[in-house]
């Protein structure tokens, strides 16, 4: 054990926390494993163990600190540009068959869609526009 140097020992610990990464999807092992690349440099460079392990907590810690919360704030924001029903929220449509809150006919973006108005009492004749509000199933919810 002593004929390995200490920087292959942090190569080694680098690579056993690669595995926890690809297997639970958890970045915080990617900056830990970042943060023992460090810590393997400084042993290459003949650094003390002090000094390998503080820059291994430092590093870990400042990205831990800096990157996660960046990942979150990403994360949780909903995708620029919608698509498939998202995307046809808000546009508008023909009415092809009048629409009431029972039922009826439209045209949205190029295909007939079943639809009902939003307000069972409202009614929508043929020809009108209409703007959709919502995607039931296959039904477009209308006012």
């Amino acid at each position: 054990m002593n004929d390995i140097d200490a920087w292959v020992w942090w190569l080694v610990g680098a690579a056993a926390l690669g595995i926890p990464l690809v297997v639970t999807a958890m970045p915080e092992f990617g900056m830990l494993a970042v943060g023992a690349v460090a810590a393997a440099v400084l042993a290459g460079l003949g650094f003390g163990v002090v000094a390998q392990v503080l820059t291994f907590v430092v590093v870990a810690v400042a990205l831990i600190a800096v990157v996660r919360p960046i990942a979150l704030r990403h994360s949780a924001q909903r995708p620029q540009l919608a698509t498939g029903v998202e995307a046809l929220k808000g546009k508008q449509a023909v009415v092809l068959e009048r629409v009431d809150g029972s039922g009826g006919r439209i045209k949205l973006a190029g295909e007939v869609w079943s639809a009902r108005s939003l307000d069972a009492g409202s009614a929508y004749e043929v020809g009108q526009e209409v703007d959709v509000v919502e995607i039931e199933g296959a039904t477009a919810i209308v006012i």
